[in-house]
């Protein structure tokens, strides 16, 4: 297994804003001090290309995001300011996916320590997603023919509206989303499979609704590469995410999904999307389980 990080991509975010970028960098050092961690194991991800995300995004918004010509109500929807540092920052997230997804088809797992930014749409970005690092990751694989059905498990409290959008015509992708009904955003997409979830969803609800919406997900998609977005932000100290779940279950989760995949022989890359606890140790504990965990499987 190999890890990819980006947290030396630092955005410059004014005082106070709700974005918690500390966390990467924690995760990484946590990662690093793990008895678990082989020399090899941590790489730097190269920066995802025009090419490369043109795949899933107007070329238009890519040159546009590249020279900082979006205007402001295009940024603020985003929820960044424009700096150069955030586009490498986004290309080299969407690169971490990419790669991670390479060494899945080959080893079995593959982990990018930031990743899942599902609100990402074709030609334009919001909530704090710029580019759609999942949808650019599976074309990559089929344009390379790695992988010829991918399936994009997306755990995050959020629903992954710029995901399903972007794949909605497109039968190699299939689209599963299992968040907060009453979360943003607040107008919902349409994923192939979408399973929504009250305010206060604790543990066991929230596991037996996943274990039949990852059987559908392989059964009607019969991937050859999984994508998961291991969120945090279903947590019960989370900021932004209604949901009442414990570290024990989001535990629990995380070994079900992979446990299955591995079992059925898949091969599975593994993004942290979000996460933002009112401690962030909270969600840096959780996004370090979820490595933990696939390094425990799949190692």
């Amino acid at each position: 297994m190999k890890i990819f990080y980006t947290d030396q991509y630092v955005l410059p975010l004014p005082p106070g804003h709700r974005f918690p970028m500390r966390k990467y960098g924690e995760l990484r050092a946590r990662v690093t001090r793990a008895p678990w961690l082989a020399a090899d194991m941590l790489h730097e991800p190269h920066a995802a290309t025009d090419v490369e995300l043109a795949r899933a995004h107007c070329i238009q918004y890519v040159r546009r995001m590249q020279s900082g010509e979006l205007d402001d109500k295009a940024m603020r929807r985003i929820g960044f300011p424009w700096t150069l540092e955030m586009v490498e920052r986004s290309r080299r997230s969407s690169g971490a996916t990419m790669e991670a997804c390479f060494v899945a088809v080959d080893e079995g797992c593959g982990v990018n320590l930031a990743g899942g930014t599902h609100h990402a749409f074709r030609d334009f970005g919001e909530g704090f997603c710029v580019f759609n690092d999942a949808v650019v990751a599976a074309r990559a694989l089929q344009a390379g023919g790695q992988a010829t059905r991918v399936a994009i498990i997306d755990c995050d409290v959020h629903q992954g509206n710029g995901t399903a959008a972007i794949a909605c015509d497109d039968p190699s992708i299939f689209t599963f989303s299992m968040h907060g009904a009453n979360n943003f955003p607040f107008k919902k997409g349409i994923s192939d499979l979408d399973i929504e979830l009250e305010d206060g969803t604790s543990d066991g609800a929230y596991l037996h609704a996943l274990a039949g919406g990852v059987a559908e997900t392989l059964e009607r998609a019969n991937p050859d590469l999984v994508i998961y977005l291991a969120g945090a932000d279903p947590h019960e100290g989370d900021r932004l995410g209604r949901l009442k779940l414990t570290k024990a279950g989001l535990a629990e989760r995380d070994e079900f999904v992979l446990t299955t995949l591995r079992r059925r022989d898949i091969p599975v890359a593994v993004t942290m999307a979000g996460g933002y606890g009112h401690e962030i140790s909270d969600t840096v504990d959780i996004h370090f389980h979820t490595v933990a965990t696939a390094a425990a499987v799949f190692g």
